[in-house]
C-alpha cells in the first residue's frame, strides 16, 4: 500500500517524561504540551515536517526515517549527507496514508503543531509527536523533546552538545555587535519569495537571527511567516539589506521587477542569496546555528574578519550530521548551490 494520501536556552532536562503507560513506552510532552505515549525506542519513523527531518539528523537518528515529505529535488544537500533517506517512502505534500504507516510498521510520527492529519495518525494507534517552535529557546526545547521522544541516551547527548554549541554562538555573536548602537544596525529584510513577493515578519525564527546577528527587520507591523507584501509596501519600509531565500528566485523576475529596482538596498548591491544546505540555513533547521553567525558577518563585515565560515562549515557538519564535507562542498552550500554533479 501507498504512503501517499488517497511545514537563549532551554532546561538541561529537557521536556519532562512522565511515569506510566503500558509496557514498553513512556509518556513524553511534546511542543504542544501534549503527553504522548511513545515506544521505549522508536526505531521506524515517519516524518511529516520537513524542518524537523534535520532535528533528527542532528540526534543521530535520520536512518530511522522510513517515510518522509522532503525530496532529493528540492532538498539535495540532505539527501547526500544521509543516503539511506532515498530508500524511505516519500509523499507529495505532508500527508501520509495513515493505514499505510501501520503497514509499513511505522511506530512514531512526528508532525507539525498544526497538521490536521496528526488526529487520523492517533486514531489508527500510531503515536503522534506534534512539533514546532518560533524561536532559537524554542529550538532547543524542541531538539531535547525529540530526543526524549527518540530513547536511550545517545540522542539526548547530541541534544545536549547542539543546545551547548547554539548557545556558544549565541554568546559569540552577541558579544561582536554588542557594541553597534540600535540605530546603526542596518534594517534587514528577509525574503522567501519572489513570486509571489513573500517576506518574514515578527514572531518568526527568521526574526530572531535578524535580531542577533545586529540587525532590525525591516517589515515593521508584519507578523508571522511567508507574508504576501506588495513591491510598494517594499519602497514604504526601504530596507537596507536583502536576504534572499536559495529558492526565492531573482528579483529580476519579479512580477513588479520595475519597482524593486528603486529600492536603496538594491541600488547599492545590498541583495545577499541565503545558504542552503541539509535544510535552508534562514528557516527552522538546526543549521540555524551557522546562519546567526554567517548573517553577522554580512551585516558587520569588520567585526567578523577573523570568521572562516567555510571551516565553521565543515565543522559543523563532521560534528552534528557525521559527514565530511570538503571545503568545495562548503563554498557551495555558503552560495547555495546544490552539490556538484
Amino acid at each position: 500500500m501507498s504512503l501517499a494520501a488517497a511545514d537563549a536556552g532551554a532546561a538541561d532536562t529537557g521536556p519532562p517524561v512522565v511515569a506510566g503507560g503500558s509496557t514498553g513506552t513512556r509518556q513524553v510532552i511534546d511542543d504542544s504540551g501534549r503527553a504522548v505515549s511513545v515506544p521505549a525506542e522508536p526505531m521506524r519513523l515517519a516524518d511529516a515536517w520537513f524542518a524537523h527531518h534535520v532535528l533528527l539528523m542532528t540526534l543521530g537518528a535520520g536512518p530511522r526515517i522510513v517515510a518522509t515529505v522532503n525530496h532529493p529535488r528540492s532538498l539535495p544537500w540532505m539527501f547526500k549527507v544521509l543516503p539511506s533517506l532515498n530508500n524511505a517512502t516519500g509523499v507529495e505534500g505532508t500527508t501520509f496514508n495513515a493505514e499505510a504507516l501501520l503497514a509499513a510498521g511505522v511506530d512514531l510520527v512526528f508532525t507539525s503543531t498544526a497538521d490536521r492529519q496528526a488526529l487520523a495518525y492517533q486514531q489508527v494507534g500510531l503515536a503522534v509527536m506534534r512539533m514546532g517552535y518560533t524561536d532559537l529557546p524554542g529550538l532547543q526545547r524542541s531538539m531535547l523533546a525529540t530526543a526524549q521522544a527518540l530513547g536511550g541516551t545517545p540522542p539526548m547527548v547530541r541534544a545536549h552538545a547542539y543546545n551547548q554549541y547554539l548557545d556558544q554562538q549565541l554568546a559569540f555573536v552577541a558579544g561582536r555587535v554588542a557594541t553597534v548602537p540600535a540605530e546603526q544596525r542596518p534594517r534587514v529584510l528577509h525574503i522567501a519569495s519572489v513570486n509571489p513577493l513573500k517576506v518574514d515578519g515578527s514572531g518568526t525564527l527568521i526574526d530572531d537571527w535578524i535580531k542577533i546577528a545586529g540587525g532590525r527587520n525591516a517589515a515593521t507591523g508584519l507578523k508571522g511567516n511567508l507574508q504576501v507584501v506588495s513591491a510598494e509596501q517594499l519602497l514604504v519600509w526601504q530596507p537596507d539589506v536583502l536576504i534572499l531565500a536559495a529558492g526565492a528566485g531573482d528579483l529580476k523576475q519579479a512580477a513588479q521587477a520595475q519597482l524593486l529596482s528603486q529600492l536603496t538596498a538594491v541600488q547599492r548591491g545590498w541583495v545577499l542569496r541565503n545558504p542552503a544546505g541539509v535544510f535552508p540555513w534562514d528557516r527552522y533547521g538546526t543549521e540555524v546555528a551557522l546562519q546567526i553567525e554567517w548573517a553577522a558577518q554580512q551585516l558587520h563585515p569588520a567585526l567578523f574578519r577573523d570568521v572562516d565560515m567555510v571551516q565553521q562549515t565543515m565543522g559543523f557538519y563532521q560534528r552534528f550530521f557525521d559527514y565530511a564535507l570538503s571545503e568545495a562542498d562548503a563554498q557551495r552550500i555558503l552560495q547555495a548551490l546544490p552539490p556538484a554533479p
